[in-house]
């Protein structure tokens, strides 16, 4: 799994990821964040190329959300903050798709960019909707079909550590329309897409089936492409993923 130099401006860049370097890891993700306010499509290609200099194995890039109810919404909903133009901010996830390639950094999910073999193992298996273990406070898992986030609490936490408790402050079982279609949903991200066999093998149904009324609708919109093998977003898709994995959901 990449190492993550997290909540480092541009100028501490070099010298973290040359210690990293120096302490033998051979797995750096850069993660960078593109529409941040005055930000224009010049600086976001400098960020770029300062970061492919690094030469991480791993990279990764989100548009800037504003979370109702943080301190960055509401200077925005008082326009003490200028959010960028959404025809910018797709202009920059564009210039990301075309510029990473070209420094040995394929695009495997919406998001996701690594060098051959070097992919977020951990990250896929969110994206294939399999198992994972949520260990610690506030870690979130998924086991045997159900979701669930342990307690806050640090103390709490230990106490039910010690009681042999689970220290879970929700959970959900999901059932399995909702688990079937929240796999459909979670594969769209991936470049790849939906691989119908291994989805029939999961599920015993064929996703261009289940979902053929939103398959007709984006692929008659350019946004999905549809095969023998797969269901998959297109370069346009990419761009309003969300609006077609709702169709899924």
């Amino acid at each position: 799994m990449p190492r993550s130099i997290a909540g480092t401006s541009p100028r501490t860049w070099r010298p973290a990821c040359e210690t990293c370097r120096a302490a033998g890891l051979t797995n750096i993700s850069l993660d960078l964040i593109f529409g941040i306010p005055s930000q224009t499509l010049d600086s976001w290609q400098a960020s770029l190329w300062a970061a492919a200099d690094l030469q991480p194995e791993h990279f990764s890039a989100y548009g800037l959300t504003y979370h109702p109810g943080t301190e960055l919404w509401l200077r925005r909903e008082t326009g003490a903050v200028e959010p960028v133009d959404p025809d910018c901010e797709a202009d920059m996830y564009e210039l990301l798709l075309d510029f990473l390639p070209g420094v040995g950094l394929e695009q495997y999910e919406i998001s996701n960019f690594a060098r051959p073999d070097r992919e977020c193992r951990h990250n896929i298996r969110y994206w294939l909707n399999e198992p994972y273990l949520g260990v610690g406070p506030s870690a979130a898992g998924f086991v045997d079909g159900v979701r669930y986030t342990n307690t806050t609490d640090l103390s709490a936490y230990i106490s039910a550590a010690r009681d042999g408790r689970p220290a879970r402050a929700e959970a959900e079982s999901l059932t399995p329309d909702r688990r079937l279609r929240e796999s459909a949903m979670l594969a769209l991200r991936m470049t790849a897409g939906i691989n119908r066999a291994a989805f029939r093998a999961r599920f015993g149904s064929d996703p261009a089936e289940i979902f053929a009324d939103a398959i007709r609708k984006h692929v008659a919109d350019g946004l999905l492409v549809f095969d023998e093998e797969s269901i998959r977003l297109t370069r346009a898709g990419l761009l309003l993923a969300n609006t077609v994995m709702m169709d899924f959901v």
